[in-house]
């Protein structure tokens, strides 16, 4: 890792924030003019600090304000079985998260739906037919008390 100085670090927390901003307005909150801001932030970016820019849609106004994490045990512990179960998963548009994980299970899934029913459709019908899943667990969202996509910076400073 490179070092990345104070004003690296409040360009990253800036665009975390509002990937929109210009590089002048970029500039008047860094007090820098906005040639350099621009080189900078085009550093940071070839550099791979800034992975890529997104648009956060809104699960409510697209009928997906049912999330549910999905614990996954599969059926045997073998790379084959790994690799086939991540291969299907990542082809699956309603999972959005998916990591291996340590502990009692071996992945853990972030899925969003529309509602139970098309959940219960989704186990029987999608997970249902990955045939390295030995067992699932899932726990559903109740309310959503933290959400961002922001990295934490603090440790850099």
């Amino acid at each position: 890792m490179e070092n990345l100085d104070s004003i690296d670090l409040k360009l990253l927390k800036l665009l975390q924030t509002n990937s929109r901003l210009t590089t002048k307005e970029l500039a008047t909150e860094v007090g820098l003019s906005i040639s350099p801001v621009y080189e900078r932030v085009k550093r940071l970016e070839s550099d791979g600090y800034i992975d890529r820019y997104v648009a956060l849609l809104n699960p409510e106004k697209l009928n997906l304000s049912f999330i549910v994490y999905v614990a996954v045990k599969l059926n045997k512990q073998s790379n084959p079985s790994a690799e086939e179960f991540i291969s299907v998963v990542q082809s699956i548009s309603e999972v959005t998260e998916c990591y291996s994980v340590a502990g009692r299970f071996d992945f853990l899934m972030k899925v969003y739906a529309p509602d139970m029913n098309y959940y219960r459709s989704f186990v029987l019908d999608v997970l249902g037919g990955i045939d390295t899943i030995g067992n699932i667990e899932s726990t559903f969202v109740m309310a959503e008390v933290k959400q961002t996509t922001a990295l934490p910076l603090r440790q850099l400073s």
